[in-house]
């Protein structure tokens, strides 16, 4: 067997067990609206126009594809009620923000296409998109590269928004939020909640409780973890094994 194909059996293989690994911890859901891609899931609400958590899994392997970004946005076919379009977006002042980042995408094809669908888009001041959400999705990269493979949750607080945009309403969120679960080991926890406009402070200043973010959603976020371990790292704001250094 040829090494070309030996690779593609085993990215196949790994798309896989990501997948089917992905629906162990999935959030509640406000809406009832679950959408199961391929590499991420996701919790759609209609009234908003956008999903309300977007969850995954992040490992090395995928971070070292080598897959282009496509910029091919599009709607999301799967959204049974018709998502919102690259239209709404247009000329309001507002990024087509990702929830999960093309650059966490880059294992091949399809990874990095889904990741372009609309409903994994929420509107992001630019300032807020190209600035302190950059860095965090850059530090949540490092993370999965120390830990080998992480957990991310990642949506707006739609029940707090600054107004709608588009001929289909889309809601802007006053704040986006990333709870990142880590597995190994005894297991640990960080919650981060960045309002919607240009950030002036380090990132660690940003982070809160997943209780709290719970409370703001209505969402309990991993709700199949065992009741002694998500108490015990959900009622925390604690950075220990978490490094923010440059």
């Amino acid at each position: 067997m040829k090494i070309k194909s030996k690779i593609k059996i085993l990215t196949i293989l790994l798309s896989i067990s990501i997948a089917s690994s992905a629906q162990e911890l999935l959030p509640t859901s406000t809406t009832g609206k679950i959408v199961k891609h391929t590499y991420y899931t996701l919790s759609y609400s209609e009234k908003d126009e956008q999903a309300e958590w977007v969850f995954y899994i992040l490992t090395s392997e995928m971070l070292n594809g080598k897959q282009k970004r496509t910029n091919d946005f599009r709607q999301d076919t799967l959204i049974t009620s018709i998502s919102a379009q690259p239209l709404d977006y247009k000329h309001s002042g507002y990024d087509l923000g990702h929830l999960c980042p093309a650059q966490d995408m880059k294992l091949n094809k399809t990874s990095m296409s889904e990741s372009f669908l609309i409903s994994n888009m929420s509107p992001q001041k630019p300032s807020f998109n190209r600035g302190i959400w950059k860095k965090l999705e850059a530090k949540v990269r490092k993370w999965a590269i120390t830990e080998g493979r992480i957990y991310v949750l990642t949506g707006g607080v739609l029940t707090s928004n600054k107004g709608k945009i588009g001929v289909d309403s889309v809601s802007i969120p006053k704040y986006f939020y990333k709870i990142i679960y880590d597995p190994n080991g005894k297991g640990k926890m960080i919650a981060l909640l960045l309002p919607n406009e240009k950030g002036r402070n380090p990132l660690q200043t940003y982070m809160v409780s997943v209780d709290s973010v719970e409370s703001l959603t209505g969402i309990d976020f991993f709700p199949e973890l065992p009741d002694s371990i998500e108490n015990r790292l959900e009622s925390k704001k604690d950075v220990y094994g978490w490094t923010f250094n440059k």
